[in-house]
């Protein structure tokens, strides 16, 4: 294993807590900033990832985006879409001033819904040298409104952001479960839970709670159109071949659309890819190898 430093930074008004890995050797090293799933933890899909990527060569830095985990910010345990961009460009900035790294050498590693993270915030970063998106969800206010419908979509937006103005006045915070096998939750399903409920993905960071108006920023981030920003750098997307939760299909277009390489593994599910050999391997492989390319 790598040794970690533990990594306080300052994003905003929020202290953010992220493990540094420094990999064995002399500097300075190229480096990866993290993004990953929704309710993730750093010592969870990121923490394997950031491992995979510094044993073969990389500074890594895996953090809790605010509001979860170790870092600061209120509501807990609420998704703030600009919120996790601003988190990764001061986290861009700490590495950069890093003498250990090769601040040339700096990209922004997503998995899942970090992955839509990782692009748009690589689309507005110009600093970030490349990107790799791992089984990622790229999130499409205009897909959403079409599988909704208009008036569904238009709808639920303003339940939403009526609930947001109350917990404003009122100080009570709405939550809902981040997984269940069934009933109501932010992720439903056997697949989410078997990694979030199990001791499969268990971590003393992790709780099992998302506040309600976490799903506007889901149902408002755009992820998808980063695609169009990013036709100058370079771009990996790594995904499974069976995917139930995050489209293998909208994945390879997303990298069409970018003019970037598609990778696909012949993972089973979606969780594979976040903790399971030798997908996780293989995808490290992959990535720090065409980074490695890419510089």
């Amino acid at each position: 294993m790598t040794p970690i430093e533990t990594l306080e930074f300052v994003s905003g008004d929020h202290k953010l807590v992220g493990d540094l890995r420094i990999p064995n050797g002399n500097g300075p090293w190229p480096a990866a900033v993290f993004t990953g799933p929704f309710t993730g933890v750093r010592d969870q899909v990121v923490g394997v990832y950031a491992e995979g990527f510094a044993q073969r060569g990389l500074v890594t830095l895996a953090f809790d985006h605010r509001n979860f985990g170790d870092s600061s910010g209120t509501p807990r345990q609420h998704e703030d879409s600009g919120g996790k961009l601003a988190d990764l460009s001061d986290a861009v900035s700490v590495l950069a001033s890093d003498p250990r790294v090769d601040s040339a050498k700096i990209a922004t590693v997503g998995i899942c819904l970090g992955g839509g993270y990782a692009a748009r915030h690589v689309a507005m970063d110009g600093r970030v040298a490349a990107c790799v998106v791992i089984a990622g969800c790229f999130n499409d206010p205009v897909a959403f409104q079409a599988s909704m419908g208009p008036d569904g979509y238009r709808s639920t937006l303003r339940s939403l952001t009526e609930s947001a103005t109350t917990e404003r006045s009122t100080g009570d915070v709405a939550f809902m479960p981040a997984v269940a096998t069934d009933g109501e939750a932010a992720m439903t399903g056997d697949e989410p839970f078997a990694y979030y409920g199990t001791e499969r993905g268990a971590s003393p960071r992790w709780v099992n709670q998302v506040t309600r108006r976490s799903i506007h920023s889901l149902l408002t981030f755009d992820a998808a159109s980063a695609a169009d920003l990013l036709t100058t750098v370079p771009l990996i997307v790594i995904h499974g071949r069976a995917d139930a939760y995050c489209s293998p299909a909208a994945a390879e277009e997303f990298a069409r659309r970018a003019g970037g390489e598609f990778l696909a593994l012949d993972a089973d599910q979606h969780i594979d890819l976040y903790d399971r050999q030798p997908h996780v391997g293989d995808a490290v492989k992959a990535a720090v190898t065409f980074l490695e390319r890419s510089w």
